[in-house]
């Protein structure tokens, strides 16, 4: 019994570690996401004095 209780107590820090985990790449991934979304955003920005004139 006194086994069976260690393995269930590792498997549940091993479980907890990996929770962590998962969290903090999610995050980091989420953070990526906007971070690159706002780069794009200024990057496709293109003033064309070219088409003002014309007008």
């Amino acid at each position: 019994m006194k086994c069976f209780k260690k393995v269930l107590k590792v498997i549940g820090i091993i479980a907890a570690i990996a929770a962590v985990v998962a969290g903090v790449y999610f995050a980091i991934k989420k953070f990526q996401e906007k971070k690159a979304a706002k780069a794009n955003d200024e990057e496709c920005y293109v003033s064309c004095s070219c088409c003002e004139a014309e007008a």
